[in-house]
């Protein structure tokens, strides 16, 4: 690297400091850096971001459509169209919610928030007490009934998983506002990063399978747009707005997702898809005629949640498995957008506003709690665009059209197949750079061979035996039996345990374990990983004179720079 590029990064934290007053970098010096088109502070312009936002609504569309469908045979509403259409504008309408506080004032990274898998078990082990749904619903049911005696058994049941969501998301709250797990990461390095983040993705093989697998072809012509588009067409450009767009690079994802949907619309017409097939365009015609054309989502509108305390014992596993996969996914997300691996006080607050967004899905009633979406920081890989602005613009558009029931039901329709396509890609691309940690760590040294392998072997193996066997684990009290097995079925848990554990305990040099150039964001040659400052992740509403008081120092959420001369150095002052 040249001496001019050396002294470049060295002043990048003034540059990057300059975001509060709306100062960018010049395009000179960002050329420079070819990895991203769009930095974090950065802002593309207003029509970018509404497509680029729009592309990460369809690309956390599958799994958040997923959730009701999941939940409805659970809590005995999937008989239901209309219910199921509702739960399902209320999980999008709260995702947007908790993404835009996230971007805002939580962790500060391009992240999307929405539902998650991890508090299914949970859910399900709760409901297992409650017996068999009945055989037929309440055909009277009305969606503004009152809390009576005569409520359809869903409805009792959805109270119930409010109430025990939001009672066990404070323990959430409690370690974000204690700093408890900051005390932890200062022990962290690359290897136990690489299988955290890893295993993220890893174990959602099945998940792009199922969708891919209701037609190949279909699945591997999407897999096939979005590579051609985002690593063949990126260098052409069309004329848009007196400029020139590199549209194939910037919307890879939205393309390839029309090409598929084509296609299926085709084998459709032509008869060559079953009729049962969920990749036929009309597998979910029934919604769009059952669907409200305008419903907004309020607190309580299913009732007045319920409490329980076995039921709020069991979901703290989903809590403490959601925040497991919450931190691996912050440092996903930072690898993939060129930031600094997060601070202690960006993943305190990113904790403490996931806990906030577990109470809001409780209260508005979506079944389920709220986290960090893999797939999103997938397609920030493949898009090459970080910008916190794109990801604001995907939560408000997700915020639009859950009130548009119509909208909603339209894309409810997307084949599993192009669904499935994406996911391959997007958790592809997770994994690649849960690997690229590595580059940081000595891989001749057998040490630490040892413990990538025994952290990823015994990440996938052991979850799969508790799957088969949890049963076996009984300590002689239910809930935490519960807790227990939920943890022990989440892979990124035991593997990141694993790695954690055998990197401190195991004799091994700092530099052998790249946690010198891992801290200090080094590549292998000694230069900076990173162009993007620290000070990304401060938030919006501090000032640097606050955040050198020494009352930062003792609030674990907020950042705390110490030393006033080692402020005014960083800033070039």
């Amino acid at each position: 690297m040249k001496m001019n590029e050396l002294q470049m990064n060295e002043e990048e934290p003034k540059n990057l400091l300059s975001h509060k007053t709306n100062c960018y970098p010049d395009s000179e010096e960002i050329s420079r850096f070819p990895r991203l088109l769009y930095r974090i502070h950065e802002k593309p312009p207003f029509y970018l971001s509404i497509m680029l936002g729009f592309q990460h609504y369809l690309t956390m569309f599958g799994s958040t459509m997923g959730m009701p469908l999941i939940l409805a045979p659970i809590v005995c509403f999937d008989n239901d169209p209309v219910v199921i259409v509702s739960v399902m504008s209320t999980t999008f309408f709260c995702s947007g919610i908790v993404t835009l506080l996230q971007t805002s004032i939580g962790c500060r990274l391009p992240i999307v928030q929405g539902g998650t898998y991890t508090f299914v078990a949970s859910i399900m082990a709760i409901m297992a007490s409650k017996g068999d749904c009945p055989s037929k619903m309440n055909a009277n049911f009305n969606m503004t009934s009152n809390m009576t005696n005569t409520d359809p058994e869903w409805k009792l049941r959805m109270r119930e998983v409010q109430g025990a969501i939001i009672v066990a998301s404070f323990l959430q709250i409690f370690i974000g506002l204690s700093g408890i797990i900051g005390y932890v990461l200062k022990y962290i390095g690359p290897l136990t990063i690489a299988p955290t983040i890893c295993l993220v993705a890893l174990p959602l093989y099945s998940t792009a399978g199922y969708y891919a697998g209701s037609q190949w072809f279909v699945a591997m012509l999407t897999m096939f747009c979005i590579i051609l588009f985002s690593q063949v067409l990126k260098k052409y450009s069309l004329p848009l707005c007196k400029t020139r767009i590199h549209i194939f690079e910037l919307f890879p994802v939205l393309f390839a997702m029309i090409v598929g949907w084509i296609l299926s619309y085709i084998l459709t017409a032509t008869g060559l898809l079953k009729k049962d097939s969920p990749a036929r365009t009309d597998y979910r015609s029934n919604v769009f005629a059952h669907t409200e054309w305008f419903r907004v989502p309020y607190p309580g509108q299913w009732g007045a949640p319920s409490i329980s305390a076995a039921a709020v014992f069991g979901m703290l596993s989903g809590v403490l498995a959601s925040m497991v996969e919450s931190i691996g996914d912050y440092y996903a997300c930072a690898r993939m957008s060129d930031a600094p691996p997060p601070p202690n006080h960006a993943i305190n607050r990113g904790l403490l506003v996931e806990g906030i967004g577990c109470v809001i899905t409780g209260i508005w009633g979506t079944g389920n709690g709220t986290t960090s979406y893999s797939e999103n920081i997938g397609a920030i890989g493949i898009t090459r665009v970080a910008s916190v602005t794109v990801i604001q613009c995907g939560a408000v558009i997700m915020i639009l059209l859950s009130v548009i029931g119509k909208f909603g039901a339209i894309f409810a329709s997307i084949p599993h197949p192009v669904i499935g396509g994406m996911f391959i890609i997007m958790f592809g691309m997770v994994f690649a750079f849960g690997i690229s940690s590595l580059q940081f760590v000595d891989l001749n040294s057998m040490r630490n061979l040892c413990v990538l392998g025994c952290s990823f072997y015994f990440g996938m193996a052991l979850p799969s035996w508790v799957k088969v066997h949890g049963h076996s684990i009984n300590i002689g009290v239910e809930w935490l039996n519960q807790v227990i097995r939920v943890l022990l079925m989440t892979n990124m848990a035991v593997g990141g345990l694993t790695g954690f554990v055998l990197d401190n305990l195991l004799p091994g040099t700092s530099q052998e374990r790249g946690i010198i150039k891992w801290q200090n964001n080094l590549m292998p040659d000694g230069h900076p990983v990173t162009i993007s400052s620290i000070h990304v992740y401060d938030p919006p509403f501090l000032t640097m004179k606050f955040m050198t008081s020494k009352v930062c120092k003792y609030i674990p959420f907020l950042p705390y720079y110490g030393d006033q001369n080692l402020l005014e150095q960083d800033e070039g002052l």
